[in-house]
Formats: structure tokens, C-alpha cells, sequence
């Protein structure tokens, strides 16, 4: 076997347009994660019953099924109840909810890590509740979880390929459409491979010198 340069000129065009839309699933997802995994873990915060137990019994539920699994539903499922949307849409909406079940619990962790002289602090300033949680506890609970939120980051990269089975051609599915056509599988494989290992490292960079300013 031997490694053809020709071949990966050749799927160089097909590479970036791949990496174009795996970068943008991966950003999109990584905001929906972020943000719902939020609010999931302010709601399970609420002293109210009937909006803790609901929340914790669908964050449970998506947290214990596959990824694959919700790509399944959401695609092929929904449609058949009158709901539809477009390959990308469904892509960016599962690994979002999937991984907010997850940054939730993160949330959460850095959230009880305040110290408890915050709240009695800003209790003896008498600020709101929705003040104190904006100005005080959520910056400093934050700034504590970064890292983590980072590694799922990474973890969200990783799962991208498993929108090619929804029909979104990403990195994968640009190297198995070309090996398809072109009968040759080793140089577009290893081509995604080395990308997906360079992008996780400078994630993992980025979030290092992240994690470094926010510490000052």
C-alpha cells in the first residue's frame, strides 16, 4: 500500500467544506449546550417541586439514551408527527440538548462551590435575588467551571461524525463520500484523522491560557 499525494489534492476541496460545517455544528452546539445547560441547572435550583422533578426526569432521560439514538428520533421520528427540519438544524439540536444534560451538572458544581459568604453578603446588601445571582454568584460560579465546560467541548468535536448518518456531510462523511467515489479510503481517513487530533490540541491550548487569564 502505498500513500498517493494526488488523492488528498483531490479531496482537499471536499476537506474544507466538511470542516466548514463540522465547525459550525460544533459552535452552534456547544452555545445551545451552554445556555440550556443553564438555565436546566437554575431550575433544578428552584425550591418548587413541580419544576425540579420535571426537569430532572428529562435531563436524566437524555443524559442515559445514546446520542445516536436522539439523532434518530429528532430526524426520522419527528417528522412523522408533523415536525421537520433541515439535517443540520437536527444535528446541531441533539448534540446541544445531549451535552446540556451535562454542562448542567457542571453548572451546578461550580455553582455550590461559591462560598457561602457570597450569598450572606449579598443578602446583607439586600440585593435581589436576580441581582444576586447575576452580579455575584454566577460570574465567580463560572469562572470556576470553565475547564470542564471546555473538555466537553472537545467531546462535542469528537461526536460530529455521527451526524453523517442524518445526511450532514462533515468531516467523515466528505471522506466516505469521496472514498466512495474514488475507491480509496486510507489518505481521506487519515487526512480527517490528523484534523480532528489538531483541532482537540488547540482547543485544549485555547482553553489552557482561558483557564490561566481567569484565575488572575
Amino acid at each position: 500500500m502505498t500513500w498517493d499525494w494526488s488523492a488528498v489534492g483531490e479531496f482537499m476541496p471536499l476537506f474544507w467544506d466538511g470542516l466548514i460545517v463540522t465547525l459550525q455544528a460544533l459552535a452552534l452546539g456547544s452555545l445551545i449546550s451552554f445556555s440550556l445547560g443553564l438555565v436546566w441547572a437554575l431550575l433544578m435550583r428552584t425550591p418548587t417541586r413541580w419544576v425540579q422533578w420535571p426537569v430532572g426526569i428529562v435531563t436524566e432521560f437524555v443524559r442515559d439514551t445514546p446520542l445516536l439514538v436522539q439523532l434518530f428520533f429528532l430526524f426520522y421520528v419527528l417528522p412523522e408527527w408533523g415536525l421537520t427540519l433541515s439535517a443540520m438544524a437536527t444535528g446541531v439540536l441533539a448534540i446541544g440538548l445531549h451535552y446540556s444534560t451535562y454542562t448542567m451538572q457542571v453548572y451546578r458544581a461550580g455553582i455550590d462551590a461559591v462560598p457561602p459568604g457570597q450569598w450572606e453578603a449579598a443578602t446583607a446588601l439586600n440585593l435581589s435575588r436576580t441581582r444576586t445571582w447575576r452580579a455575584v454568584i454566577l460570574p465567580q460560579a463560572i469562572r470556576r467551571v470553565v475547564p470542564a465546560l471546555g473538555n466537553y467541548v472537545i467531546s462535542m468535536l469528537k461526536d460530529t461524525p455521527m451526524l453523517m448518518t442524518i445526511t450532514v456531510l462533515e468531516l467523515l462523511g466528505r471522506a466516505r463520500l469521496f472514498s466512495q467515489e474514488h475507491f480509496q479510503f486510507t489518505e481521506p481517513v487519515t487526512v480527517i484523522g490528523v484534523a480532528f487530533i489538531v483541532i482537540s490540541y488547540l482547543a485544549s491550548l485555547l482553553l489552557r491560557t482561558l483557564e490561566r487569564r481567569l484565575v488572575r
